[in-house]
């Protein structure tokens, strides 16, 4: 979605799971998934997702397209307990779902080297002190753990309230699949943490869900949060002001250790 002012939320043109955007149909390059052969993407109604407006997806020519059923609803504006309670109900339906679909990749994390266009190193190092600690640290989550994500969920991979749909206070489907990959769901859950830092969402929603992110696996939650921090704080040093940089650093801080 296009940044919106005072919500610090940050886009992208073009190209697979750069930071935080969202969209109904979308045609994205093969290259950013580091592919050859198209391939089709998980979740929603192809692999039985409920909640979700995804339809299909596809190769056409150079590029994988994604067409997504019309569902009724706005992307949400403010997320409240209610919709986040809501919101937690696909993630937990994305667990498995890709077991009979070894054709669908898992997620690069990028933790030790720079991913397509997005996930870029050298911009933290080089930024300032705090930039650099947390590049640092990034390096040594992925010094001890895969380089993609394990498990046989489908995680949507920018999972945020700009991409949930909502009518009449009920969430409605999910939108934006086009970088979805094979891993475990709860990847995502981390994202809308960071979709939630800085505004739009009621007061105690970020709370309520850092308890749910304090109870994940360290093994789980280590690497996502890594991968998210280097992927907001590279984003914001290369196309947005100082003080972008320090807001998603203080959010990436939060779980440093």
């Amino acid at each position: 979605m296009p940044g919106r002012a005072g919500r610090r939320r940050l886009c992208a043109p073009g190209g697979p799971s750069p930071p935080l955007r969202a969209q109904v149909a979308a045609a994205h390059p093969l290259g950013g998934h580091g592919g050859g052969a198209a391939h089709r993407q998980p979740g929603a109604a192809a692999r039985g997702l409920s909640g979700s407006g995804h339809r299909a997806g596809g190769p056409a020519g150079h590029a994988v397209v994604t067409v997504q059923e019309l569902l009724p609803g706005t992307v949400i504006d403010r997320l409240d307990h209610r919709g986040l309670v809501q919101a937690l109900e696909p993630n937990r339906s994305q667990a498995g779902r890709l077991a009979g679909h070894p054709d669908v990749p898992a997620a690069e994390l990028f933790l030790r080297q720079d991913g397509p266009g997005y996930c870029l190193h050298e911009p933290l190092r080089r930024h300032n002190r705090r930039s650099a600690a947390l590049e640092r640290w990034v390096a040594a989550v992925g010094a001890g753990h895969p380089d993609r994500l394990a498990g046989d969920d489908a995680v949507h991979m920018d999972f945020h309230p700009g991409n949930l749909l909502a009518t009449g206070g009920s969430i409605t489907g999910v939108i934006d699949w086009d970088g979805a990959a094979r891993g475990d769901r709860r990847f995502d859950l981390v994202t809308l943490r960071f979709g939630l830092h800085g505004g739009g969402a009621d007061p105690g929603v970020a709370r309520h869900l850092d308890a749910v992110l304090d109870a994940l696996p360290a093994d789980v939650l280590r690497p996502a949060w890594a991968h998210m921090s280097l992927r907001m704080a590279d984003w914001a040093i290369r196309h947005f002001t100082p003080s972008e940089v320090e807001h998603w650093l203080d959010l990436a801080e939060q779980r440093v250790s």
